[in-house]
């Protein structure tokens, strides 16, 4: 960005260390710029330890609408010496640095094309308040009042934010508003103020809402009617049962007992919580669990037998890096082969890819569906960037009309009109049978769930046929689930272009706004936005109808791609790889360089693209 006036278009990071009570400061400047009608998108950027270590929060405000993140920083606010050069480092010529002047600034983190706000925040805070944790607290809320002023943000905002946190502490409220006068006077006294850069109140995000994935996920899962969760706790997807427990204390509450209607279990391992899912599942509940890739991993017998026996299951996937234990506080879209062929044997797993926490909400809502219709696991892969940092969000909509959809499920009546009742049988010709919930009927309608080899009756038996049939069918099954899932979304009515692109989950944010420079340099190309696995026709049809398709997502192997491939035959040489697997999430910049660049020589590309 050019240092010329800017308006809502700018990028603030915020350099603290983990565990000094940063993040609710940090926190507060976000709000207030989406209470002036801005929008704005935060990302988290924390180690995996308690405290201690170097922690970053990124806030990226763009009138255009923009949430993905953007490369460049505008204005770095530097409070942790530990982690200074590298901050110094990462902001764009003609940026800011905002820093502690108690102490010198050495020579070593001078730079020439950028300027330096000096601002003595612990200085300030020694002289203004005598307790020590006060002292460590406030300097965050001083620092928030120096960017009020730099950067126009309307104080009565911050105001009405402070005293909605300290309701029924009210007598907190005068020692922030203290603290943010102090920043705000220095800046004042010291600089010019507000930067070139700049925030004007607008009316651009309407009724959204700010709220992260994990959230929308468990309340989901209350709307969704689950009864019962299981899970063992792991980063970064534990938020999603916290949030659920929090919503059933409040709303799934006997009225006459006091007593709650969920049961919620914090398993020993992982495999005792998908376990005990299934179980639930099996026995006419409808039960979820939560996890990430290393917890998946351990789940992957389970997950089979969910998927043999034809179990309904919900699993929440919150993606983090791998391998192994990876980095267990960074983002990626890396469990996508493992999540979809779950276990040994042939196995084929549906995945839901939200890319809001509004279609978090939604489908969660569905999973509970889809589960129970094709009697599934049913997979909702989001990530650590949607699932635990705040995001600009439409609302969540219920209709109370809205009726829970069971599938095929036999009651006492029903079972009284059939002669013999068979499991796994295909009545209707779509792959999926009919069951019947344990205690329906006394004599009636029971059955011996087996993981192993069984007939149409579920009657053991190792016969090649029956094992062939019974395989056949899930595959027919399958096959119906394609025209059950979310549909992918499109961007134009038909394929225009001889380049297409495609992406999914949380890559939606970057990938729009490259196709918006691209269209800004008279670049059109078609676009298709996966919701969910198995691929229909759609998808298909799209790729076919171009030369060439980047397949944007965020993991080192190009997991969509081969599972593209895998399914529908496709050709490799259509398909090209735009990835990013550094933890972090996608830019558009990476997208728009790896395309102009990696792919100069196809006549189909652009040479050159303008990126923010």
């Amino acid at each position: 960005m050019d240092n010329e006036n800017k308006i809502n278009d700018f990028v603030v990071r915020f350099a603290n260390v983990n565990g000094t009570g940063s993040a609710s400061a940090n926190f507060l400047f976000t709000k207030a710029i989406f209470r002036m009608g801005i929008p704005v998108t935060p990302k988290n950027i924390f180690p995996s330890n308690i405290q201690g270590l170097p922690t970053w929060y990124e806030v990226r405000v763009s009138e255009k609408g923009y949430l993905g993140r953007r490369k460049g920083i505008d204005l770095m606010v530097a409070v942790n010496p530990q982690s200074l050069m590298q901050d110094v480092k990462s902001v764009r010529r003609g940026g800011y640095l905002l820093y502690d002047s108690s102490k010198k600034l050495h020579a070593e983190y001078i730079r020439e094309d950028i300027n330096y706000l000096g601002i003595p925040l612990m200085q300030m805070c020694n002289e203004a308040y005598s307790d020590a944790r006060q002292r460590q607290l406030f300097k965050n809320i001083i620092y928030v009042g120096a960017l009020a002023a730099l950067l126009d943000i309307e104080f009565k905002e911050i105001e009405g934010l402070l005293a909605e946190q300290f309701k029924g502490k009210e007598k907190l409220i005068p020692a922030n508003i203290k603290a943010l006068n102090l920043g705000m006077d220095f800046v004042k006294a010291n600089f010019k103020f507000p930067l070139e850069f700049k925030l004007e109140r607008r009316d651009l995000v309407g009724d959204s809402i700010m709220i992260d994935g994990n959230t929308a996920c468990g309340l989901g899962a209350v709307y969704a009617g689950a009864t019962v969760a299981a899970w063992y706790p792991i980063t970064p997807s534990t938020s999603v049962v916290e949030a659920f427990m929090d919503y059933a204390h409040e709303y799934r509450v006997d009225e006459t007992t006091g007593k709650s209607n969920v049961a919620i279990v914090q398993a020993e391992d992982e495999l005792a919580a998908i376990g005990m899912v299934i179980g639930a599942n099996w026995n006419g509940s409808r039960a979820f669990t939560a996890t990430s890739g290393p917890g998946l991993s351990l789940m992957n017998e389970f997950l089979g037998l969910a998927y043999f026996a034809e179990i309904p299951t919900v699993l929440i996937d919150v993606q983090r890096t791998g391998p192994s234990t990876g980095m267990p506080t960074r983002t990626q879209q890396s469990d996508i082969m493992e999540a979809a062929y779950a276990s040994h044997g042939d196995t084929k797993h549906v995945l839901l890819f939200p890319a809001s926490p509004k279609e978090c909400f939604d489908m969660t809502v569905e999973a509970f569906d889809l589960a129970e219709e094709l009697q599934t696991p049913i997979i909702i892969m989001t990530d650590l960037d949607l699932g635990m940092n705040d995001h600009v969000s439409k609302p969540f909509v219920w209709d109370e009309k809205r009726d829970y959809k069971r599938g095929k499920v036999l009651d006492a009546e029903a079972l009284e009109k059939i002669e013999r009742f068979g499991r796994y049988k295909d009545v209707d010709g779509d792959g999926i049978p009919y069951r019947t919930i344990p205690a329906t009927h006394p004599t009636k309608g029971s059955y011996f769930t087996r993981g192993t080899s069984r007939d149409e009756y579920a009657a053991y038996t190792e016969d090649s046929e029956a094992y062939q049939l019974n395989m056949d069918r899930l595959m027919k099954k399958w096959n119906t689930a394609k025209d059950m899932v979310p549909a992918p979304q499109l961007y134009q009515e038909k394929s225009k272009n001889e380049t297409g692109i495609l992406f999914f989950g949380t890559s939606t944010y970057a990938a729009e706004e490259a196709l918006d420079i691209l269209k800004e340099n008279d670049i059109m190309v078609d676009a298709i936005r996966l919701k969910s696995f198995p691929f229909n026709k759609t998808v298909e049809d799209f790729i076919h109808a171009h030369e060439v398709v980047y397949v944007v997502e965020q993991n080192r192997d190009a997991q969509l791609k081969s599972l593209l491939m895998i399914e529908m035959g496709i050709d490799p040489a259509k398909l090209k790889s735009v990835l990013n697997y550094d933890g972090t999430p996608i830019t558009a910049e990476v997208i728009l360089r790896q395309i102009s660049n990696k792919f100069a020589s196809d006549s189909h590309i652009p040479k050159k693209v303008t990126t923010a």
